[in-house]
């Protein structure tokens, strides 16, 4: 690896990002998540038909109510100015538990309920207690079951990438991208260790992560990173800064990185060469780098390829896919992002569409860059992964294939 780019770079690209309709929507959601979260529940499974034991109701509705109460309080204790870890696990378990609860109970209450009237099954209050009971035992096998996929060591999902300017010389070349990796309250070293054991079996020869590495410090997270600097690569380990550092002393992750052996491509490159060919690897910092307040932190794309040959072929990362309107316009190859978690939890990816082109997987934008989004690595907030299974990505580049003549 050849390192051609300052580690300061100056200057900036104009304007804030752009507003997103899911930017906007976010505004209002803490004020009206919650009680919509609890409430649906609450009125579906309890009062909508079923006649409950009042006992039975009462305490029914007080779980709910403790549930409505307890979770933003949480939430507040750890991910506010406390960053209490106890509180976070339960704000964040309550949270997804909450998610999943309300999605079924939406769900279940429109779709099931009309089905049993119309096979004529019971009467209307057995109706009303049947979904109840599905609801409940949908939410806990998908809590359980998502509960185990979070925590479990992704799945490798590999696949071929034909960059058309790719030499001959860096046909075959496997890049390995984990991304998202929220180290965080709930301690994962030896999850951790077990993700870079895995990478290495794969024999990379360029590891790749785009960012989020935690929530909290580096001070705080040190020992759950730590293990990323066992990871071993052919030629280079690079990193670029997700939106997440910037809650937690983004720097800090940067000089950490720095320390465990990896490349920090903040709005710089460095040149890849096998085989006579050169691959531009690039980086940019996350867009939210600038309304952090941290001197030199932002995203320039301009300031990651300064003095790259523009015949060579780019690998770009860049945390969040939505970059990838600005590195079509460039011109790049192939960019790497990560950010979306492919909803982490269905159906929010519904959601994350408001805010990204891309949810996960190989996708084409502009007349030659390709990007490609992964699901993440770890998991926010939630422990939980429900029809969005985590991964470690194993993408081989190839060139293009010379054309025979008959």
């Amino acid at each position: 690896m050849t390192d051609t780019s300052s580690t300061r770079p100056a200057g900036g690209e104009a304007g804030a990002p752009r507003r997103s309709r899911l930017h906007r929507l976010m505004r209002h959601l803490p004020l009206i998540a919650p009680v919509l979260l609890w409430a649906v529940p609450c009125w579906v499974l309890l009062y909508t038909g079923q006649h409950w034991p009042l006992p039975g109701a009462v305490a029914g509705t007080a779980l709910l109510a403790a549930g409505l109460v307890g979770m933003p309080l949480a939430m507040a204790r750890g991910h506010g100015r406390r960053r209490q870890d106890r509180a976070a696990i339960i704000g964040d378990t309550l949270l997804g538990a909450s998610w999943v609860l309300f999605t079924w109970s939406v769900l279940l209450g429109v779709l099931l309920r009309p089905a049993l009237a119309v096979a004529g099954a019971g009467e209307s209050q057995d109706r009303a207690r049947v979904v109840t009971w599905a609801v409940l035992g949908v939410t806990a096998a998908l809590l359980a079951w998502g509960y185990a996929e979070a925590r479990r060591v992704p799945r490798v999902r590999r696949l071929d990438v034909e960059l058309p300017r790719l030499g001959a010389g860096l046909d075959g070349l496997r890049v390995v991208l984990i991304t998202d990796t929220h180290y965080g309250p709930l301690d994962r070293a030896r999850w951790s260790a077990r993700v870079c054991e895995r990478v290495n079996t794969l024999e990379p020869d360029l590891v790749c992560h785009t960012g989020d590495i935690a929530d909290g410090t580096a001070g705080q997270r040190r020992a759950q990173a730590a293990p990323l600097g066992t990871v071993r690569a052919a030629h280079a380990r690079v990193y670029v800064t997700g939106n997440h550092e910037y809650y937690s002393e983004a720097q800090g992750w940067v000089d950490l990185m720095d320390e465990l052996g990896w490349e920090p491509l903040r709005n710089r490159h460095v040149l890849l060469e096998r085989g006579g060919d050169t691959l531009v690897v690039a980086g940019v910092d996350d867009v939210t780098a600038e309304s952090s307040g941290l001197a030199g932190h932002r995203a320039h794309l301009a300031g990651a390829l300064d003095g790259t040959d523009p015949e060579l072929p780019v690998l770009l990362l860049a945390h969040q896919p939505k970059f990838v309107d600005r590195a079509a316009a460039a011109g790049i190859d192939l960019q790497l992002s990560g950010h979306t978690h492919g909803g982490q939890i269905w159906p929010f990816h519904h959601l994350v569409r408001l805010d990204q082109p891309a949810l996960a997987g190989l996708s084409h934008h502009g007349a030659r860059t390709l990007l490609y989004t992964s699901r993440g690595t770890g998991f926010w907030g939630p422990p939980f992964r429900v029809f969005a299974p985590s991964e470690i990505t194993l993408l081989v580049l190839r060139s293009p294939r010379p054309s025979t003549l008959s």
